[in-house]
């Protein structure tokens, strides 16, 4: 991939890159064309089992939309595929990891939450800022699911940043570490999670937003349905051979 995105595979995990930082990576039509491709490309990169959403510098990993483009163009409400956003207009069934260098207000914060885990800089602010702007966030609807509601409508109504360590206190980030850390954490994070059996992983993600789809009792029949393949799989039974054997899982995926 070229321009202001990049993807590569570090071990069996995907790094999709905004590298826009003279700019705060804002999420320009360039921008927002690479990421569309980029998460295309690990969707059907079978060497890649997670995805790191991450940018480049160390004051921004997102500030958002480009609101001089946006100026230019006059834009009003944003089509639904103006930016990727997992689970609502492309599915991505692999795990997702955003590694969080800096800001991320509005778009960012849109890019961050819709990953599965988070992982923060010690000095990464969040924020859905659109309020300050007379902007929209549709896009936030799962904040009242990630966070109790009164917390999501304080967040939506005034627009104030959250630090790293509240954002981890409210659930809306895993791990805070130290800029120089970040990399190496996030890695050894989504090393673990690829180390595992793969229709576990994926049966797992599936699982734990059930809840936010259906009613409790059709949650539960609905996760028997997703995990009685995996129980069925020839990896069910090479997890238990594996440990009476004393020896690594070989994992097929099947």
């Amino acid at each position: 991939m070229t321009g202001p995105v990049h993807y590569e595979v570090e071990d069996g995990v995907g790094w999709l890159t905004i590298d826009r930082p003279e700019a705060r990576n804002a999420l320009s039509k360039a921008v927002r064309d690479g990421l569309w491709d980029g998460i295309r490309t690990f969707n059907d990169d079978d060497s890649a089992k997670v995805l790191v959403l991450t940018a480049t510098g160390a004051k921004a990993f997102c500030a958002g939309g480009d609101l001089k483009e946006m100026a230019e163009t006059s834009l009003q409400v944003p089509p639904p595929d103006f930016l990727p956003q997992f689970g609502r207009n492309i599915d991505v069934p692999k795990p997702t990891i955003a590694a969080v260098n800096g800001v991320a207000f509005a778009g960012g914060f849109l890019l961050a939450q819709q990953c599965d885990l988070v992982v923060a800089a010690t000095h990464a602010t969040f924020a859905v800022s659109e309020v300050k702007v007379g902007r929209g966030s549709p896009w936030a609807a799962p904040l009242s699911w990630l966070v109790p509601p009164r917390l999501a409508l304080e967040i939506l109504m005034t627009g104030d940043p959250v630090d790293a360590h509240r954002a981890r206190e409210l659930g809306l980030v895993n791990h805070v570490v130290d800029l120089a850390d970040l990399r190496d954490h996030t890695q050894n994070l989504a090393k673990r999670i690829a180390a595992n059996a793969p229709l576990s992983v994926l049966a797992s993600k599936r699982t734990a937003y059930l809840s936010a789809q259906l009613p409790m009792e059709q949650a539960y029949a609905r996760a028997e349905e997703i995990w009685e393949p995996v129980y069925m799989s020839a990896d069910a039974q090479e997890g238990p051979a594996a440990f009476r054997e004393k020896r690594t899982p070989q994992w097929k995926g099947r």
